[in-house]
C-alpha cells in the first residue's frame, strides 16, 4: 500500500472529524524513544541465547546500530546503556563518539543481579557487606551518569526470596529504604532515579519491589527526584496498566516506561505485538494528562525506553519494529476527541465514550505516519528502508556471528 498516497483521504477524513492535524503531526515530530544498547548485542532468556549474525560485540558497535534506528526513525537521538554490561575505560570518548553518530547517552541501568555474590539479593541482602558492594556500584553509575551527560538511573531489583522463612521481610524492606536513600544522596540535583518493580522472577517467592504501589512508596519515601518506572511487562494477567499510569501521573509519580509486551509473563516481546489496544490506552493516558494543567508536568517529563530481548529476530529490524508501534499508539492516542469523550462521560454515555476511544484506536494511521516521516525527511518506510541501505548484511560480514548460548541476558 502506498501510505503517502492515501495521505490526502486521511487527512480530509480527520479534518471532518475537527482534528488539528498541523499539531497532530507536530507532536509526533517532537517523540522521543530511547533504544537499549542491550537490545542490539545477542541477548536472550534465562534458558538460551541464540547468536544473530552481526550482532554488537560492544558498546561502540551498539550505538553504531542505534545510529541507524535514529536515522530510519527520527525519534531515537539516545541510547540506554547497562553497566557493566557496557563499561569503558574512557566515558568521554563514549560520550564524543555518540555525539558523532548524531545520539546520546541516556539512562543508565546498574546491574546489581547478575554476579554470584547477589544470589540472596543485593541492597536488601542479610550481608552489609553485600549490600555496601551494591550501593557502590549504585553509586558509581551516578558518575558514570554525570560524565556522560545523562541525568536518568534507572534501576530494576532482582532482590527477594525463594521460600517461606528464607528473611525477615520487613527487614529487607528496612534495607531496601536505607540502601536507596544512600543513592538518592549521591546524585546531583536534576538526576532522576526511576524505580522499576516486578511481580517474581527471579525470587519466586517474593520480590522486594513487587509492584507500582511498592515501588511508589519507596520513590515518596526518597523525594521529588525518585519516580516509578513502569515496565509494561512486569504485570500480573488482568493488571488494568493504563490504572496505574493514570493514577502515577495525577500523584507526579511517573517518571518512565520500559516498553515491551508479553502475553504469559516477562516474555520481553516487541512492544505492541500481543495486546496492541493496551498500549494504545497507556498512551491515551499520556496524552490526556498532557492536555491537563495539573499533570502536565509529569506527563511532559516521563522519560520513553525500549527494554526487549531480540532472541531469534533479527537485532535492527526488531528494534525498529519496536519503534514504529509505539509511534502508532501514540498517533492513535492524538486522534482521540478529547471533548466528545468528556461530553460522553459527563452524560454517562458508556458505549458513545467507548465509541470515542475505538473511533481513533481504529484508524489506520499509517499514512499520517508516512506523511510525517517524509516532512521530516526521512523515508515513509523505515523497516523497507533498512533492508534497502544493506547495512544488516554487511555488519553480518564484517562482524560475523558470535559465540552464544546458554542462559544469559546478554550474551
Amino acid at each position: 500500500m502506498n501510505h503517502l498516497a492515501a495521505y490526502p483521504a486521511l487527512a480530509e477524513q480527520l479534518a471532518a472529524r475537527g482534528v488539528d492535524l498541523e499539531a497532530v503531526k507536530a507532536s509526533l515530530k517532537a517523540q522521543r524513544v530511547e533504544t537499549p544498547s542491550w537490545g542490539y548485542g545477542n541477548s536472550g532468556t534465562r534458558f538460551q541465547t541464540f547468536a544473530w549474525p552481526g550482532a554488537a560485540r560492544n558498546i561502540y558497535e551498539k550505538l553504531a546500530d542505534a545510529a541507524v534506528v535514529h536515522r530510519l526513525t527520527g525519534i531515537c537521538p539516545a541510547v540506554a546503556i547497562h553497566i557493566p554490561w557496557d563499561k569503558v575505560d574512557d566515558w568521554l570518548a563514549l560520550k564524543e563518539y555518540a555525539a558523532q553518530q548524531g545520539l546520546a547517552i541516556g539512562a543508565i541501568n546498574p546491574n546489581v543481579f547478575q554476579d554470584d555474590v547477589y544470589k540472596l539479593g543485593s541492597i536488601c541482602h542479610p550481608a552489609p557487606a553485600v549490600r555496601r558492594r551494591a550501593i557502590e556500584h549504585i553509586r558509581e553509575c551516578i558518575a558514570i551518569g554525570q560524565t556522560v551527560g545523562s541525568d536518568l538511573l534507572s534501576l530494576w531489583l532482582a532482590d527477594g526470596t525463594n521460600y517461606p522463612g528464607q528473611d525477615d521481610l520487613r527487614a529487607r524492606k528496612h534495607r531496601l529504604l536505607e540502601s536507596l536513600s544512600e543513592a538518592y544522596r549521591a546524585m546531583p540535583p536534576g538526576m532522576r532515579l526511576l524505580l522499576e518493580y516486578k511481580p517474581f522472577e527471579p525470587a519466586f517467592y517474593h520480590t522486594d519491589l513487587a509492584d507500582w504501589g511498592m515501588a511508589y512508596t519507596i520513590a515518596s519515601r526518597l523525594g521529588p527526584q525518585a519516580q516509578v518506572l513502569v515496565d509494561t511487562g512486569h504485570h500480573a494477567h488482568g493488571t488494568n496498566v493504563e490504572h496505574i499510569v493514570a493514577f502515577l501521573l495525577d500523584e507526579g509519580k511517573l517518571g518512565g516506561f520500559h516498553f515491551n509486551s508479553r502475553k504469559y509473563a516477562d516474555d520481553d516481546l516487541i512492544v505492541g505485538t500481543i495486546n496492541p489496544f493496551e498500549l494504545f490506552l497507556i498512551f491515551n493516558e499520556l496524552v490526556a494528562a498532557a492536555g491537563d494543567p495539573a499533570t502536565a508536568d509529569c506527563a511532559r517529563h516521563v522519560a520513553y525506553m525500549i527494554d526487549q530481548s531480540h532472541n531469534i529476530e533479527p537485532k535492527l529490524e526488531a528494534m525498529v519494529q519496536s519503534v514504529l508501534n509505539v509511534q502508532a499508539a501514540y498517533a492513535r492516542a492524538l486522534l482521540v476527541d478529547r471533548q466528545a469523550l468528556a461530553e460522553a462521560q459527563g452524560a454517562g454515555d458508556v458505549l458513545g465514550a467507548y465509541r470515542g476511544l475505538t473511533n481513533a484506536y481504529e484508524t489506520d494511521v499509517r499514512p499520517l505516519l508516512a506523511q510525517v516521516r517524509r516532512e521530516m525527511g526521512l523515508a515513509p518506510d523505515p523497516l523497507a528502508a533498512l533492508k534497502a541501505s544493506g547495512y544488516e548484511a554487511r555488519i553480518a560480514e564484517e562482524r560475523g556471528t558470535a559465540e552464544a548460548g546458554g542462559g544469559g541476558y546478554p550474551a
